[in-house]
């Protein structure tokens, strides 16, 4: 498209000249808002003080271009540090405030070079790379912020992680020197090696007023439940050097010791087991003949033979962690990455992260005094049990030991976890790997302690339509002591329960559920009504059963089988209308790893209304079916878990003949 203007000798028509004051009108305009513009960028990102500008950047990290700030004799110093602290007591969780990702915001102080009136720096060492690649991890991490107005936790860049480095008195005055520092309110300390010779405190010395620390070698008498947090204690050695993760299972040796500069009574008492042991105990000390220097921390001698340390601590199933004269020892670390169950004998110690980490699943701990007996204590474990201890040690220190940025964000998520309970990690997301191998075996003294709502237990009674026999159920339950609930579960869509009045009369609250399908699973979902943490769940013609039986004995696996049976196994179960119990079994036999408790009487099953119409037992596919489910469920389990048991357990007395009052389940196998 072209234009239609009208042209003359010099071309086309021009659009007027516009005056010359509007002109400099619009021309002064367009200066004002260009300048209004330029001024807002800078001062968008001009320096507006220290602390809002002191962004952890790669720049900064350097302790030769950090300011120099001198410390004046008369600075004050913190108070030692309160005993008493707790987080609702010394730390302001209203600076943390509501925010939808419930996550606390961390600030990093500037990197600033500490010195006194002489010049003489605060710390020997500058900032360690362990501290540095700690503070690095942080920045890049979701907690950080570098805007101190929004920050609920502040981190000095004072590397306090050895106390063997340090000026006490000075590192304190610097601490209160920090502009945010408010006897300490949300600050948190890093320390790794507290105390020094010649009684090693095991919390640090520096005095440090109200702050947290996450300390390496806490002892019950020094750590702050609930507000401080124990560390590990890092090994050089995991960064160093790479151990291949190794299958569980039977080692070369039972019991290791690599640990130099043993105590000379510990030692004398590992030579000994070694003598009634032999070569099952494999007790290594550092090689007098090898040159001193780094490839010579990495060695263990016994009898002149030399091993490769840490690479010897995979040949071991257990491996002795002594205390030392610190409580914390980095040989922890090595043991759990070598997959070796660690054997912890430092009476005292609070072992790293127990906040969250359940221990009884990775580790053996003994009272120094028990060292006699470590041999016949760790020959009792059963060796299923051991090579689930030895996954569990390799796996805690993947996640939560392996390197700085580890230990150190595992500490901002405990400390996060106490600022928004609600959104806190659970026991299973702490503890269990990624990967759940359902072959393996997981005691239930391993589950989180949740006590129960009301005491006793909950029957519940599936049925569909046979009222009789589910009247006599309910009646023959309802004499049972620790009855606490009765709950049934009414699966029949089709047809309505019973009126009220019909029921019978029963001393605990009786409800009736209506489900929405068929389900044989029904029967073991976890219903809000159930407030107590057994439950018996039973079918509505188990009518063999007295009630002194039914007080012997029941168990508590509901949550389980709903939300945690492996593979399709439910789905299954569902859909052939069978097998619900086995599954049960399955999964109890694989979690406990033992055998059931036999309690039923031994008499042929006795169901009066039952017929060949509405009896599921009764059609002829049933038991072909039940064959078919157990090769099913071991496929999708990978294993095995059903135990042979040649045992049955029933009380004291039970058939001794004694009076019946002098028994505590007289009327057991008399149906």
């Amino acid at each position: 498209m072209y234009a239609t203007g009208k042209y003359t000798s010099r071309g086309p028509a021009l659009i007027p000249r516009m005056k010359t004051k509007h002109r400099i009108y619009y021309i002064t305009l367009f200066s004002v808002v260009l300048l209004g513009l330029i001024a807002t960028g800078m001062f968008q990102f001009w320096p507006h003080s220290i602390e809002s500008t002191a962004d952890w950047t790669i720049e900064k990290r350097s302790v030769h271009d950090a300011p120099l700030i001198h410390l004046p004799v008369s600075s004050p110093i913190p108070e030692r540090g309160d005993l008493s602290c707790r987080m609702h007591t010394c730390f302001d969780v209203y600076r943390c405030g509501y925010n939808p990702k419930n996550r606390i915001k961390v600030y990093i102080y500037p990197l600033q070079k500490f010195v006194d009136e002489l010049g003489v720096p605060i710390s020997s060492t500058g900032l360690s790379r362990e501290y540095n690649d700690l503070l690095s991890a942080i920045s890049d991490s979701d907690f950080y912020t570098d805007d101190v107005t929004r920050a609920c936790l502040f981190i000095p860049s004072i590397d306090v992680l050895n106390q063997n480095s340090l000026r006490i008195r000075e590192t304190a005055q610097a601490f209160a020197m920090l502009p945010r520092w408010d006897k300490g309110m949300n600050h948190l300390l890093f320390n790794m090696l507290p105390g020094g010779p010649p009684d090693y405190n095991t919390a640090l010395d520096v005095p440090r007023d109200r702050a947290l620390l996450a300390g390496g070698g806490f002892s019950t008498w020094t750590y702050r439940q609930g507000y401080d947090v124990s560390i590990p204690v890092y090994s050089p050695l995991s960064a160093d050097v790479e151990l291949p993760e190794r299958q569980p299972g039977p080692r070369r040796y039972f019991i290791l010791s690599s640990q130099t500069a043993i105590h000379r009574e510990y030692r004398g008492e590992l030579e000994r087991l070694k003598e009634e042991n032999g070569e099952a105990l494999l007790l290594l000390d550092k090689c007098t003949n090898l040159s001193q220097g780094a490839a010579s921390a990495r060695k263990r001698c016994y009898k002149g033979q030399v091993y490769d340390y840490p690479q010897i601590l995979q040949e071991s199933s257990f491996c002795v962690v002594l205390r030392g004269a610190r409580l914390g020892q980095a040989a922890l670390s090595d043991v759990l990455q070598a997959g070796c169950v660690p054997i912890i004998l430092a009476d005292s110690y609070i072992l790293p992260f127990s906040e969250v980490l359940d221990w009884k699943r990775a580790s053996v701990v003994i009272p120094e005094e028990k060292l006699s007996e470590m041999y016949s204590i760790l020959k009792s474990i059963p060796h299923r049990q051991v090579e689930e201890m030895q996954r569990q040690a390799r796996w805690f220190w993947e996640a939560y030991f392996s390197s700085m940025k580890a230990i150190g964000l595992t500490t901002l998520q405990i400390i996060n976890d106490r600022i928004y309970p609600y959104a806190a990690r659970t026991y299973e997301q702490w503890n269990n790997p990624p990967v759940v191998k359902w072959a393996s075996v997981n005691s239930p003294l391993f589950l989180p302690l949740i006590p129960p709502r009301a005491p006793g237990f909950t029957a519940v009674v599936l049925t569909y339509d046979r009222v009789e026999s589910l009247f006599r159920v309910i009646t023959e339950i309802s004499k049972v002591p620790s009855l606490a609930k009765l709950l049934v579960v009414w699966n029949n869509q089709n047809k309505s329960p019973p009126e009220e009045s019909l029921w019978p009369k029963v001393g605990v609250p009786l409800k009736v559920v209506r489900t929405k399908e068929n389900k044989l699973s029904n029967r073991f979902f976890p219903y809000d009504e159930i407030e107590t943490e057994a439950v018996l769940a039973i079918d509505d013609d188990i009518i063999m059963l007295t009630s002194d039986e039914l007080q012997f004995g029941y168990e508590y696996f509901n949550y389980l089988y709903t939300y945690k049976m492996p593979g399709d196994i439910k789905n299954w179960v569902d859909a052939h209308m069978n097998c619900e119990d086995i599954a049960m079994n399955f999964l109890v036999a694989n979690i406990t790893g033992k055998a059931p408790i036999k309690v039923t009487p031994r008499k042929k099953f006795k169901c009066p209304e039952c017929t060949a119409i509405d009896g599921l037992s009764l059609d002829q596919t049933h038991m072909v079916e039940r064959s078919e489910c157990i090769n099913k469920f071991a496929s999708v389990f990978g294993t095995m878990p059903l135990k042979v048991v040649e045992h049955r357990a029933d009380p004291v007395l039970y058939k001794d003949d004694f009076p019946e009052k002098l028994k505590s389940f007289p009327n057991i196998g008399s149906l």
